[in-house]
């Protein structure tokens, strides 16, 4: 059914040998159903999963640390209780673990106070709590690039943030660099902040950090990284890069959805009014007052989740510096071959913001020509058993700003732990076949997703 069409392999032999090297010594694997998933056709496949960059399944290794940590989980901090004492063990001995996967400081250096890590819900949680952290009035400085988590809560009613600019999409690195610099020195004398990605959840480019935030140091600014779709793929350092904030989330670093992180300079988080107000960021209540307590919980309120503390900490751990750079290269081999078949598909366009040979993580967005992109992406789960995202990937001004004329939306395909070549050949075969002859099956639209009408499939 599937047809995998030919393309110059040549190009990415060697980058696959690399790649197969590589897969051997990650140690690195996912919790997969074993059963495969239906098809319209009444058969099934194997999951070529593609929709890492939404959300990454379970690594094995983070299943196996909640599977150990299930039998004692109790609340923490408060507990005499033994079970209460070993789940607070785990949940600081989870933030250390976190600590040296980001390179925290863990003195004062020349740039300012030592850092803090603050366990959140996620990227988005991390970033509206930076906002509510910041001193009154400061000016931060955005890329309109940025996904909604990074862009938005600067403006929010409760942020603390005073002039919010947002710079245009930079034409190269080197303008990104330049903008953000002229954008500082041009603001008010006062605290100053930018927000930028390490490398984009639409077209995967990796964004010049470490220039950056060496931009913003000279005009004394802070940096603040939003590090989400960076981390699953390579290392990232505090220390290392010299920024001063960075926020990821546990769902995209192959841990469960609900657990992420806040980590850098202590000072402007320590001075903040807590996040949320309740137990746990208290020190003493009175009658007529309240001592809050110092960092981490005093931005860590109500009953911590121990178990997504846990979760992603197995995660850091098990992506060592090695495993990561490891597993990039893995994913740059099958990136490469991902790219160069759907490059030779007649009216296919991969969106990018800058040169296409700019250093990225395993995302490519693409269009094709006369199929859009809701239907390509039903077609490709019910037809061939793969998963993409569509749509315009919560960065609207980004991904609205790089579709051809006459598309408005786009298919992302994302890649990790679990691609395989055929996975890949998979999805360039069926965009291929789509392209040629169209879906086989009729679309309608069923709680404003288009699905198989009939569906034969069972989804639950």
């Amino acid at each position: 059914m599937t047809t995998v069409i030919p393309f110059d392999s040549t190009r990415s032999s060697r980058s696959a040998a690399r790649a197969a090297g590589a897969e051997a010594r990650t140690g690195c694997s996912i919790v997969a159903a074993q059963d495969g998933v239906p098809l319209v056709t009444g058969e099934r496949v194997d999951y070529a999963n593609f929709d890492y960059a939404a959300s990454a399944p379970c690594l094995t290794s983070v299943a196996e640390a909640l599977a150990t940590a299930l039998p004692y989980y109790a609340s923490v901090h408060r507990g005499a209780g033994h079970h209460s004492q070993v789940s607070t063990d785990a949940y600081e001995r989870a933030r250390r673990s976190v600590s040296r996967f980001l390179g925290v400081r863990t003195e004062a250096d020349e740039h300012g106070s030592a850092d803090a890590v603050v366990f959140v819900r996620g990227t988005t949680d991390a970033v509206n709590l930076l906002a509510r952290a910041v001193p009154e009035g400061c000016t931060v400085v955005v890329f309109a690039s940025e996904h909604h988590a990074s862009l938005l809560p600067w403006e929010h009613p409760a942020s603390r943030a005073g002039e919010v600019v947002r710079l245009p999409l930079p034409a190269s690195p080197e303008a990104a660099v330049t903008s953000a610099r002229a954008a500082l020195a041009a603001a008010p004398e006062g605290p100053r902040l930018l927000c930028v990605t390490a490398a984009s959840n639409v077209t995967g480019e990796i964004w010049p950090v470490e220039e950056l935030v060496e931009a913003a140091h000279a005009e004394g600014a802070r940096v603040v990284v939003d590090a989400a779709q960076y981390v699953p793929h390579l290392p990232f350092s505090l220390s290392g890069t010299g920024a001063d904030y960075v926020a990821l989330s546990g769902h995209k670093l192959y841990a469960p959805f609900g657990s992420g992180v806040l980590a850098g300079r202590a000072d402007w988080l320590g001075e903040a009014a807590p996040y949320l107000a309740g137990g746990g960021a208290t020190r003493r209540v009175t009658e007529h007052d309240v001592k809050w307590n110092d960092l981490p919980a005093r931005h860590e309120a109500g009953s911590p989740n121990v178990l997504g503390a846990v979760a992603l900490a197995a995660a850091c751990d098990t992506f060592t510096t090695e495993a990561l750079s490891l597993q990039h290269i893995r994913e740059a081999a099958l990136l490469e071959r991902l790219r160069a078949g759907l490059d030779e598909i007649a009216g296919v366009h991969e969106l990018s913001l800058w040169d296409a040979e700019h250093p990225r993580v395993g995302i490519v967005s693409f269009v094709v020509d006369g199929l859009p992109a809701d239907l390509l992406a039903a077609a490709l789960s019910a037809e061939y058993g793969i998963g993409v995202r569509d749509g315009l990937f919560c960065a609207h001004p980004l991904t609205t700003h790089l579709l051809p004329e006459g598309h408005d939306q786009a298919v992302r395909a994302s890649l990790g732990v679990g691609t395989t070549e055929e996975h890949v050949d998979r999805l360039v075969g069926a965009v291929a076949d789509l392209v040629a002859r169209g879906p086989r099956w009729e679309y309608a639209d069923c709680d404003g997703r288009l699905a198989p009408v009939p569906d034969p499939r069972n989804v639950l």
